[in-house]
């Protein structure tokens, strides 16, 4: 019963460390098959429009990702229906094929710059959304599943000064 509460007390210091975290979610992809169809968004309220933040793509992914980088589509809707649209390219291995991300047996975890030092230009209800745009070569039709992206997430952390 002790091994219980010190896990129970170990878990919540981790998780009162963490300071910097404004917002930290995920989102599960069904069997690690992100479909080109899928738009994983995430909803959340702003209220402070003065600090500035870093907006980070969480992506994790396992060994049956068969590409070494992953470009995406982000949207940030604002409240007054103003959406921001960009197309991003990350790397998500070495030179030499390792995998770039954190983590243990053959989960990685990717923290991926997406804005730095952002302001929200408004306060209230912001809809992030995502969606792969992988593509093959110089085909326009883009890959229909991305097999081995098991879960895609949002965290955004208050810049200290």
């Amino acid at each position: 019963m002790s091994k219980i509460f010190f896990f129970i007390g170990f878990l919540s210091l981790l998780i009162s460390c963490d300071s910097n975290r404004i917002f930290d979610e995920y989102v599960s992809i069904e069997d690690s098959n992100w479909q080109k169809d899928d738009t994983i968004t995430f909803n959340l309220n702003v209220s402070d429009t003065i600090s500035t933040q870093n907006l980070f793509i969480n992506i994790r992914n396992n060994n049956d990702y068969k590409y070494s980088n992953v470009f995406i589509i982000t949207e940030i809707l604002a409240p007054n229906k103003y959406a921001t649209i960009d197309t991003l390219e990350y790397e998500m291995t070495d030179a030499t094929g390792k995998w770039l991300g954190n983590g243990f047996s053959d989960l990685k975890e990717n923290k991926l710059f997406f804005k730095e030092n952002y302001i929200f230009p408004k306060s209230g209800n912001y809809d992030i959304k995502i969606i792969h745009a992988m593509r093959k070569g110089k085909e326009t039709d883009g890959i229909a599943s991305l097999e081995g992206i098991t879960s895609v997430g949002l965290r955004i952390e208050s810049v200290k000064k």
